[in-house]
């Protein structure tokens, strides 16, 4: 059972940065590919960004340019960088692991991921 700890969510004023962490209890971390999907109220959980084991990246159109993932094995973190944030932005964000071993695809659906955190909230406000 792998375990994934988010943290460094918060309130932030529009155009500001947030970098969110995800912890991960797992000694066998940098096999994985690693996500991070974000959800509101209103809408499905959707995919923000991923990494694969070599640290290949995929973003989604609307966070490109703004939010940098990378990936820290011997610390077994991943590290979410948000900059710019817009109100829209807003969410609660997951930390999620495919246990796929040394995947090199990074899928945008919620259902390839094995594991997930139990969520950050990020707010910004405009």
């Amino acid at each position: 059972q792998v375990q994934l700890v988010e943290s460094g969510g918060g309130l932030v004023q529009a155009g500001g940065s947030l970098r969110l962490s995800c912890a991960a209890s797992d000694r066998t971390f940098s096999n994985y590919v690693m996500g991070w999907f974000r959800q509101t109220p209103r809408n499905e959980r959707e995919f923000v960004a991923g990494i694969s084991w070599n640290g290949g990246t995929v973003y989604a159109d609307s966070v490109k340019g703004r939010f940098t993932l990378s990936r820290d094995d011997a610390k077994k973190t991943t590290y979410l960088q948000m900059n710019n944030l817009k109100p829209e932005d807003t969410a609660v964000y997951y930390c999620a692991a495919d246990q796929s071993f040394r995947g090199t695809i990074v899928a945008s659906s919620k259902g390839a991921y094995d594991y997930w955190g139990q969520g950050t909230q990020v707010t910004v406000s405009s």
